[in-house]
C-alpha cells in the first residue's frame, strides 16, 4: 500500500501538530496502522499484528456488509434528523428491541462521552437533583461532566480534585476490593457502601440525581460485579430520587456472549432507567445512543428546552448501525463470543496454575482480564511484569494492553470475530513469555529480583523492563515493582483503550 509519508515523517508531523496530551502506543516505537481486516492489523511493511483489544471494530475491522451499507447510504442521503426518515426509527426500533421494554425512547448522539453528558442532563433534570455517585476507578468519558465523574482520570490531578458534587463508592472488586470471594455477600456489602454514602449525602443537605456504573468495569480492571448488586444499589438509589444509569460503551452489543447487554448478567429482575452506548455500535463509526424510559425521555421534553444533535441519529449512521446488528445476528458473533471466550478463559486458568505471576483470571465472553502479581498471597500488583509482557507481546505481533488502577491487568476485548486459533496462538506466546520471565528470575518471584537478559556476549543485563515500559509510554512516575531497583521510574499516565 502506498504511503504519503514515511513512518518516521508522520511521527514527525504528529509530534508538530497534535496536541501533546494525545498518546500513541509505544511512544518510542509506534506501529503505523496502515490497513486492518477482520481480528488483524497490518502495519506499513505489510506485517500483521493479532488485535486483542479493538472492541470498537466489534463486527471485525472493514466488515464488508458494514462497508456496504455505509457507502449505498452516503450516495442517497445524509442529513439531519429533523426530516423524516426510516433508518432512523427503524434502527432505534431494532436496538430497543434487545432491551427490556421500559427502555423504549433512544437519544442518538456521536461517542460514549456524548452518550454519558447527555444522561447525566436527563437524570438530573428528572430528579431535580445534581449529585452524583460514581465508582472508584471508573472512567466514562473525557468531556469536563465526565473527568469530575471518573476518579480513573480526576484521581491524576490530584486530592483537591474531586467536586463537592461527586461521591465515589468502592468498586465491587472481589479479587482485590474490601470485600472479596470469601465473603458471604459481597454484593449486599457492596451496595451497602453506596446506601451509607447516601446517607450521608442527605445528612449534608445535598441530594442524589443518579448513580452511574459500567455494567462492567474495563478501566478499572476488567471488574464483574457480582450478581445482585446492581438491584440493591437500584432499590437504594430510587429511594433517594435519583435514577440508576449502565454504562454499556465498552462492553454492550454481545460482548458478554449470553446476553446482548452486560447489565443483564445481573438478572432479568434488574432493569436500568438509562443505557448509554458508543465504541461497538457503528463498528468505528462515530455514532452512540441514550436509551430511556419514557418517563424520563417526557420530563426532558416538557422542559420546554429542544435537543437537537446535528449529526445524531443520520440516515448514514443508522445504515451502519442497522448493518451492525444484521452481523452479529448472522454471523453468531454472540455464541462465538461465548464459545471462543469460554475456551479463552480455560487456557488462561491453566497458566493461572501454572504460573505464581497469574494471580486471577475474571471474564465472560470477549472480556476477560488477567490480574498479574508479583505475589499470590498479598495479591501485589506486578505492573513492571505486566507492561513487560504487553511490549514482548507485540514483538511478536500480538496487540495486548495492561490497565487497571495498578496497570497490572492484561485486557483481552477482541474484535468479535476473534478465533479458537487466536485465543490459543496469543495464550501460548503469553506461557511462553511468562516462562522465560520465571527462569530469568530463578522461577521466584521475589520483590526484589531484577529482570535480565542475555547479551549477544551471553552476558546478563537488568535493563530490558525499563527499555520496554518506556517504550509504552514516555510519562513515568515512581512505583516501587519487583523487576526494578526501588529509585527506577515506572510509566503510570494511562492511554485509555
Amino acid at each position: 500500500m502506498s504511503e504519503v509519508y514515511s513512518k518516521a515523517e508522520t511521527l514527525a508531523l504528529r509530534r508538530k501538530h497534535i496536541g501533546p496530551s494525545c498518546k500513541v502506543f509505544f511512544a518510542k516505537d509506534p506501529l503505523k496502522i496502515v490497513r486492518a481486516q477482520g481480528q488483524y492489523m497490518f502495519d506499513e511493511n505489510g506485517e500483521k499484528y493479532l488485535d486483542c483489544i479493538n472492541n470498537v471494530a466489534h463486527v471485525g475491522h472493514s466488515h464488508p456488509d458494514v462497508i456496504k451499507a455505509a457507502v449505498k447510504q452516503m450516495e442517497l442521503l445524509n442529513t439531519n434528523s429533523r426530516f423524516l426518515h426510516d433508518n432512523l426509527v427503524q434502527y432505534a426500533k431494532r436496538l430497543t428491541d434487545t432491551m427490556p421494554e421500559k427502555l423504549s425512547v433512544c437519544y442518538f448522539v456521536n461517542s460514549g462521552s456524548e452518550a454519558n453528558d447527555l444522561a447525566l442532563r436527563l437524570a438530573r433534570h428528572f430528579s431535580g437533583h445534581q449529585d452524583v455517585i460514581t465508582l472508584d476507578n471508573a472512567y466514562h468519558g473525557h468531556v469536563t461532566s465526565l473527568i469530575d465523574i471518573s476518579p480513573y482520570k480526576f484521581n491524576q490531578l490530584g486530592k483537591e480534585s474531586k467536586k463537592e458534587f461527586v461521591h465515589v463508592a468502592p468498586s465491587p472488586d472481589t479479587y482485590r476490593g474490601k470485600y472479596r470471594e470469601d465473603h458471604l455477600d459481597p454484593a449486599g456489602a457492596y451496595a451497602g457502601e453506596v446506601k451509607k454514602i447516601i446517607e450521608e449525602t442527605q445528612k449534608n443537605g445535598r441530594k442524589i440525581a443518579a448513580f452511574i456504573a459500567e455494567s462492567m468495569q474495563s478501566c478499572g480492571g476488567q471488574v464483574i460485579p457480582p450478581a445482585g448488586y446492581f438491584q440493591q444499589v437500584a432499590e437504594y438509589v430510587h429511594e433517594a430520587g435519583g435514577v440508576f444509569i449502565a454504562d454499556e460503551v465498552q462492553v454492550g452489543f454481545g460482548r458478554v456472549g449470553k446476553h446482548f447487554w452486560a447489565f443483564q448478567l445481573q438478572g432479568e429482575d434488574f432493569v436500568p432507567d438509562i443505557v448509554t452506548m458508543g465504541k461497538p455500535i457503528g463498528n468505528g463509526h462515530p455514532m452512540s445512543c441514550v436509551v430511556t424510559t419514557r418517563e424520563i425521555a417526557e420530563a426532558f421534553g416538557a422542559s420546554g428546552l429542544e435537543y437537537f444533535n446535528t449529526f445524531g441519529g443520520n440516515p448514514v449512521s443508522c445504515a451502519i448501525g442497522l448493518a451492525v446488528l444484521d452481523v452479529i445476528e448472522k454471523e453468531d458473533l454472540q455464541g462465538n463470543a461465548t464459545q471462543v471466550g469460554n475456551y479463552l478463559i480455560e487456557l488462561l486458568n491453566e497458566q493461572k496454575r501454572k504460573h505464581h505471576l497469574v494471580g486471577d483470571i475474571r471474564g465472560v465472553g470477549l472480556f476477560v482480564g488477567v490480574d498479574l502479581v508479583k505475589d499470590e498471597q498479598k495479591r501485589t500488583p506486578a505492573t513492571a511484569e505486566a507492561l513487560h509482557l504487553v511490549y514482548k507481546l507485540k514483538e511478536r505481533h500480538i496487540l495486548l494492553s495492561a490497565d487497571g488502577p495498578h496497570r497490572n491487568i492484561l485486557k483481552f476485548k477482541p474484535p468479535m470475530s476473534f478465533t479458537r486459533e487466536d485465543a490459543k496462538f496469543a495464550v501460548d506466546q503469553i506461557d511462553a513469555l511468562l516462562t522465560e520471565m520465571e527462569e530469568a528470575t530463578g522461577n521466584k518471584i521475589s520483590t526484589n529480583v531484577q529482570c535480565k537478559r542475555k547479551t549477544n556476549e551471553g552476558n546478563l543485563q537488568s535493563d530490558c523492563l525499563g527499555e520496554s515500559i518506556n517504550h509504552i509510554n514516555g510519562n513515568a512516575c515512581r512505583q516501587e515493582n519487583g523487576f526494578y531497583a526501588d529509585n527506577h521510574v515506572v510509566p503510570c499516565k494511562r492511554i485509555r483503550t
